[in-house]
């Protein structure tokens, strides 16, 4: 079981994660600490769970060789090259193509999660972060390519675990993704095909969901590409903010 009474911070240097308060988890962030992700369970990245997302796909989800819309959530691995934490500096493959910046509601699992039901589901949750899904834009649906979502850094996650008391209600959560240099992204955990609990209760029919794993809610349709030398800020609900930075590849032309 991973119990979580406030907030779970892991900052970058110390050997273990710290459980504190809301206060002094903004004091740190204020004085611009730099941290590891706060957990390190597996993560399960989540497509389609955006109503927009399936929407814009049309006439493509009744063709071959699906012939219709899923009727599970669509699941790919972020593995564990790809976890970066609050303030890291993650590779553009190629700056022409950008990276897409996924905001999306981490849900972190506190205790094993088979077969749960919906009306349980959140019983099972420790509590939530913000995750960065990045990925090179690509067209592909139902098969996400690792070669497009695995590359190093790809996963950024944190800056805090904030435990599920503090979040009254996920599905109703404002997603705020800012990029150098662009307009603000809004998007809302309230477009999203499945609820959290929903998304679990799915999920659990077929896999086992450990104590520490983290599975994403799904990123909004239309999310931002960035490029080397931009700055990201997500913001999720009130949460704390996730911040990074893209940097170009070495040896790449600038």
């Amino acid at each position: 079981m991973f119990v979580l009474a406030d907030h779970r911070i892991h900052l970058e240097g110390e050997p273990l994660a710290r459980d504190i308060d809301a206060q002094s988890v903004g004091v740190l962030l204020a004085n611009g600490a730099a941290c590891r992700p706060p957990v390190s369970g597996a993560v399960y990245g989540t497509l389609l769970n955006d109503r927009a997302a399936l929407d814009a796909l049309g006439d493509a989800v009744h063709a071959a060789p699906y012939k219709a819309p899923p009727k599970a959530p669509v699941l790919y691995v972020k593995p564990r090259n790809t976890f970066a934490g609050h303030r890291a500096h993650i590779v553009v493959p190629d700056d022409d193509e950008g990276v897409q910046i996924g905001g999306s509601l981490g849900i972190v699992i506190g205790r094993t999660a088979c077969r749960v039901s919906a009306d349980n589901a959140l019983e099972h949750v420790a509590g939530y972060t913000v995750v960065a899904d990045l990925c090179v834009p690509h067209e592909s649906v139902y098969r996400p390519s690792v070669r497009f979502r695995a590359r190093d850094g790809f996963c950024v996650m944190g800056p805090a675990l904030v435990a599920r008391r503090h979040v009254a209600d996920p599905d109703a959560l404002n997603i705020a993704i800012d990029v150098e240099g662009q307009a603000q992204f809004n998007a809302s955990t309230a477009t999203s095909i499945r609820s959290v609990a929903r998304l679990i209760a799915d999920v659990t029919d077929f896999m086992t969901l450990s104590p520490g794993d983290v599975l994403t809610m799904g990123v909004p349709h239309g999310a931002p590409v960035a490029h080397a030398g931009d700055a990201i800020s997500i913001a999720i609900g009130d949460m704390p903010p996730l911040r990074f930075s893209m940097k170009a590849q070495e040896g790449a032309e600038r």
